[in-house]
């Protein structure tokens, strides 16, 4: 099958959550920067988010550039990726009203796990369907970056008990480890 449809899909699925995600953040009633103050950990919920769902989006353009079919099964895993992507905004918008509780913040990581996890089943989907010696494989190899990032999020969840500070630096730490977008795919398809 050809990728378009579902490239245009989730590029539109991917808008809709990073829309949802802004329209969670509340003007404040007061003109002065105090009144800004209180709005400080959803914004920060809202800025590590934005730039998260920023990252897959790139990835996955990275992803399916290396590709030249899909097929359903790609297409039930790309849902799955989606559907853990969606549930961002809402975790993210508990996290941030809640000022980082320990609750809110594992679920939080919870989410990001299950979309690092899709994230992977994609790309060893879309690996098993174009073959072992094709780009993608080559790029990717055994993508330990990737097993790391969901390593750290299964560590940080868990953390977040016991300091939920500390449970968000890591997740920070993951979107900074992510956030050039991944080489390996240009410099293969180059």
């Amino acid at each position: 099958m050809n990728k378009g449809r579902l490239e245009a899909f989730s590029d539109g699925v991917i808008a809709v959550i990073i829309t949802i995600m802004v329209l969670e953040m509340k003007v404040p009633h007061g003109t002065g920067p105090e009144a800004l103050w209180p709005l400080a950990p959803v914004f920060g919920s809202y800025a590590l988010s934005f730039v998260l769902v920023g990252i897959y989006w790139n990835n996955h353009h990275h992803l399916l550039h290396a590709v030249r079919t899909i097929d359903g099964r790609i297409l039930w895993a790309n849902l799955h990726l989606l559907f853990w992507l969606s549930l961002i905004p809402f975790c993210s918008g508990w996290m941030g009203e809640n000022h980082f509780e320990s609750l809110p913040v594992a679920l939080y990581g919870a989410v990001l796990l299950m979309c690092g996890i899709a994230y992977y089943i994609l790309s060893r989907m879309l690996i098993a369907h174009e073959g072992r010696e094709s780009n993608l494989a080559v790029a990717l190899g055994r993508d330990r970056k990737g097993i790391v990032s969901l390593l750290l999020y299964v560590v940080a969840i868990p953390l977040a008990f016991f300091s939920a500070s500390a449970a968000f630096a890591v997740y920070v730490l993951v979107a900074i480890v992510w956030f050039i977008p991944d080489r390996r795919i240009e410099k293969v398809l180059l």
